[in-house]
């Protein structure tokens, strides 16, 4: 018997086994594929023609058979005989193999096929989509499941979270988003262990109870009475009757309130004791780190939010018009619920990134200083702030409403701006006083004039200066009282310091009053501002517009590939290019990829896709004469394999600067 063949499901390389003692040796030579055929061959001594016939016995699951099919083998068994013509065969050796891990490392996906090229290379065929890949195809993750929709499109389906993804998920990207929400559980422990600290167990007559929507509520059975805040960290319940025709209640948040039947009328304050129940605010620890301020705000967003979403449509030509009927016909809690912007004509499946796309290309335009707004702040400050002239627009304060209502949705759902305000504005916006030195940032001329008032002797200067200011609008000049008859009160070294701060309070604040209160009213609507209460107003303008400056290192860094290596000719072509722009050229490619011009504080490595965390990616997709491809929502560039660096700049430049609009992915 000097050969034979086995059929068994095994895909290694060669194996070799050396019989000791006698002139011959084993070859096992196991060609890869789903099912492989395992040869054996003996090689003899030819010049003993009367000596020892060895061969091999194989054993699969301790089955002495010549073919043996099965679904697993574990384990496989080389028996070595000598085969005797007279005799009884003798047993020369035994080998054993273990091919359980092979089996499953070697596990193959249902339509996958794994080929061999001419080169020896091997590659994978996808014969759903039509393509091959020289990365081995990975199982999905537990849980999830692949389906084809009525129109041919492929998704998947995560039965753990009951939800759908056009994305294939990968067992790095699972562990990624399962890594994201540890830490957001970890933070909410930290958080409820932090408002737990001091509090004690419900005190007699009052039980904890817990509603359908899983929100927590007390009821005071003394009184028969029931209320969402917890009594144990807003104090004991107030047993003191509220006055004749009033009524407490409650809004969808928790927060209390109270009607007056007698006028008509609402409000926050308490009438037994005068003091606000919106004072309290959340109960967030004063934290010196930005990134763990902007965890807790985070926090208590998600604890704000609503559940399912709200459906804006919206075209480009009229994108200011139909945002603003869109958003002010919404109830304003409603606008804490996941957004889906749609731009009727283009086949964009918001994931996030036509959300981030909507804010940004908005943003540009209510803050546009062309429709009377808003105003740069100096002729050298391109910041902006409220236009005291805005008066011109009969809507104005309805719009600044609806300007309100924006702001604090881009604060609220995470999403950045395309112009920045003026740091006393965001100062406004944390209910922080203004100070003299908040002028030198948007009118650092003005700012001076009244440094030099205050170090100089007014009288040694002959001045005459009097507690009235004048203020030109649209060419017309009117005269501003800062005082009571304060044209006729003359400006003294004694009264100096009061003359400076009133006209410093003037100028930050000058005919915008009506406008500011309209402004706020929009934005407590979505957002109250008692939750940005620990940020400062450098902070504020990050978490609102993102970083600036783009960092290649920190791009690079935290940039991953698919299908190509970093070391590719077109990644170090892409790398290449990118160094040559300038910063607002990169900011362009930043936009075109991730739908927005601005970073997470965090910068690169802090990036959010649809799931969760996703980093900036580069997959090779295409042909060379193909435009690139972005698919925003996952912070992902579709770049084909061009065959030259001129041709990967050309393409990247026309997609960057011509192209807009949302494809499907």
């Amino acid at each position: 018997m000097l050969a034979f063949y086995c059929l068994v499901l095994l895909k290694p390389p060669w194996v070799c086994y050396s019989v000791v003692g006698i002139s011959a040796e084993v070859y096992l030579n196991i060609p890869l594929g789903t099912v492989g055929f395992l040869s054996a061959k003996l090689k003899e001594n030819k010049k003993n023609w009367f000596g020892p016939s060895p061969y091999v016995e194989v054993a699969v699951d301790d089955q002495s058979k010549k073919t043996e099919k099965l679904a697993t083998v574990i384990p496989l068994i080389f028996r070595v005989w000598s085969h005797q013509t007279l005799k009884a065969d003798f047993l020369l050796g035994v080998a054993t193999l273990d091919i359980s891990e092979t089996l499953k490392s070697n596990d193959m996906k249902r339509d996958w096929e794994q080929r061999v090229d001419q080169n020896g290379r091997m590659y994978y065929v996808d014969h759903i989509e039509k393509k091959t890949s020289w990365n081995r195809p990975d199982s999905l993750p537990s849980g999830w499941e692949r389906r084809v929709d009525p129109m041919g499109r492929v998704y998947f389906v995560d039965h753990i979270s009951r939800t759908t993804t056009w994305q294939r998920p990968t067992q790095e990207s699972v562990r990624n988003f399962e890594e994201w929400q540890h830490q957001r559980s970890q933070l909410q422990g930290a958080m409820q262990q932090f408002n737990q600290r001091f509090i004690f167990g419900v005190r007699h007559g009052l039980q904890k109870r817990t509603d359908t929507n899983g929100r927590v509520y007390f009821v005071h059975h003394t009184s028969r009475m029931t209320q969402w805040e917890d009594p144990r960290t807003q104090g004991l319940l107030n047993d003191k009757p509220l006055p004749e025709g009033w009524e407490m209640r409650f809004t969808v948040d928790g927060i209390p309130y109270f009607v007056d039947h007698n006028r008509r009328t609402t409000t926050y304050i308490d009438p037994r004791t005068g003091k606000s129940s919106l004072e309290n605010g959340p109960q967030i620890t004063y934290v010196r780190d930005f990134k763990a301020k902007v965890q807790y705000f985070r926090f208590w967003c998600q604890q704000l939010s609503m559940p399912q979403h709200i459906k804006i449509t919206v075209t480009r030509k009229t994108l200011f018009e139909d945002s603003f009927q869109q958003i002010m016909s919404f109830h304003p809690q409603d606008l804490r619920r996941r957004l889906w912007i749609i731009f009727p004509g283009e086949e964009g499946l918001d994931y996030g990134g036509v959300a981030r796309e909507w804010f940004f290309l908005l943003s540009h335009e209510v803050l546009n200083p062309m429709y009377c707004l808003f105003e740069y702040a100096g002729k050298d400050n391109y910041c902006l702030q409220i236009n005291p002239a805005s008066y011109i627009n009969p809507d104005h304060l309805k719009y600044f409403k609806f300007i309100g209502r924006f702001i604090a949705m881009s604060l609220f759902h995470g999403k950045f701006i395309d112009t920045g305000f003026s740091l006393p504005f965001y100062k406004r916006i944390l209910n922080k006083p203004l100070a003299l030195k908040d002028l030198e940032s948007i009118d650092t001329e003005f700012y001076n004039s009244l440094i030099w008032i205050k170090d100089n002797n007014l009288e040694e200067c002959g001045l005459e200066m009097f507690f009235s200011v004048d203020k030109e609008i649209l060419g017309e000049v009117t005269t501003h009282e800062l005082k009571p008859d304060g044209g006729n009160v003359l400006v003294t070294e004694e009264n100096k310091e009061e003359y400076i701060r009133l006209v410093a309070e003037w100028r930050l604040s000058r005919g915008v009053e009506e406008q500011t209160q309209a402004f706020f009213e929009g934005f407590n609507e979505v957002l109250p501002q008692q939750y940005l209460q620990y940020f400062d107003a450098k902070e504020l303008e990050v978490m609102l517009c993102g970083m600036q400056e783009i960092d290649l290192v920190d791009w690079q860094r935290h940039t991953i590939y698919r299908h190509y290596a970093r070391s590719s000719k077109q990644i170090l072509w892409f790398w290449q290019f990118v160094k040559e722009m300038d910063n607002e050229k990169r900011m362009r490619l930043l936009q075109f990829v991730t739908g927005t011009c601005r970073l997470p504080m965090g910068g690169f490595a802090d990036l959010m896709g649809s799931n969760g965390p996703q980093k900036f990616c580069i997959e090779k997709v295409g042909k060379e004469n193909w435009l690139p491809r972005s698919h925003t929502c996952f912070n992902r560039l579709d770049l084909p394999p061009y065959k030259s660096y001129e041709q990967l700049k050309e393409k990247l430049m026309f997609a960057i600067e011509e192209t807009e609009g949302f494809g499907q992915e």
